[in-house]
């Protein structure tokens, strides 16, 4: 089974450091015998910021990406850390121009086919040092480029880890966890709103994610990543919010 596995900033740094506990509590959920993981890691410029002494997150396009090429270096490491005697590690770091320039795409493909052929968990992650519209909103925190990348390698399952247990609906006062979503209406992105103090993306970015990629043929799952058996509970649709594919693949 090929996963992607979306890992937001409010689970991988919830304070600006890097929680290496949670990480590896995580990876220790992974058959990395059985399946082919991918992972989708935020976390870059919180941990920058941690890192350069700052308290709040910058207004600044410059300082942000200054943050971003800071923290890329603590978070490859905290997972070459992690994966060490499991499975080796490849950094990738991507832009909206790799997902809509024809040769890069298939370049990108070409190497994620070899990576996995490998036995390679690819950890990708936006090119904030560089690339400005990701830091402007071309994707959003993390969550299209997860599910752009879920199509490309024809994943059978994209995770979307958060901090939540996944979409509310609100009836009257009470707010209802929706189990399973078949198709996204604008009444549901609504319902959506803020972002996390550190992360750029919010509930409305991951549905527009869930949909994008099970339109695309994959299974998707909105869950709470603390939850201690979140892969095993997420992958038996026990938790969360879960999108059943839509589409078929070409």
């Amino acid at each position: 089974m090929r996963l992607v596995i979306k890992v937001g900033t409010s689970l991988i740094a919830p304070g600006g450091n890097i929680d290496t506990r949670q990480l590896r509590a995580l990876i220790d959920q992974l058959d990395l015998k059985r399946d082919e993981i991918l992972i989708v890691s935020s976390g870059a410029i919180a941990s920058g910021m941690a890192n350069l002494g700052l308290k709040e997150k910058p207004n600044s396009v410059p300082l942000m990406q200054a943050c971003a090429a800071v923290g890329q270096s603590a978070l490859m490491h905290t997972y070459e850390q992690l994966f060490f005697g499991k499975k080796p590690v490849a950094q990738l770091l991507l832009s909206s121009d790799d997902f809509t320039t024809t040769v890069r795409y298939k370049n990108l493909q070409n190497t994620l086919w070899q990576l996995i052929k490998l036995g390679v968990v690819p950890i990708v992650n936006e090119n904030d040092s560089v690339s400005v519209r990701e830091l402007v909103g071309a994707f959003g925190d993390n969550d299209e480029l997860s599910a752009l990348l879920a199509a490309a390698v024809e994943a059978d399952w994209l995770l979307l880890l958060t901090d939540v247990d996944g979409f509310y609906e609100t009836d009257g006062k009470k707010q209802r966890l929706v189990r399973t979503i078949k198709k996204l209406t604008p009444e549901m992105e609504a319902l959506c709103n803020g972002h996390s103090k550190l992360g750029r993306g919010g509930m409305r970015s991951k549905l527009r994610a869930a949909k994008s990629a099970s339109e695309a043929g994959v299974n998707v799952a909105i869950v709470n990543g603390r939850d201690p058996h979140v892969i095993e509970h997420a992958l038996a649709c026990k938790i969360g919010t879960y999108f059943p594919p839509a589409g078929k693949r070409d």
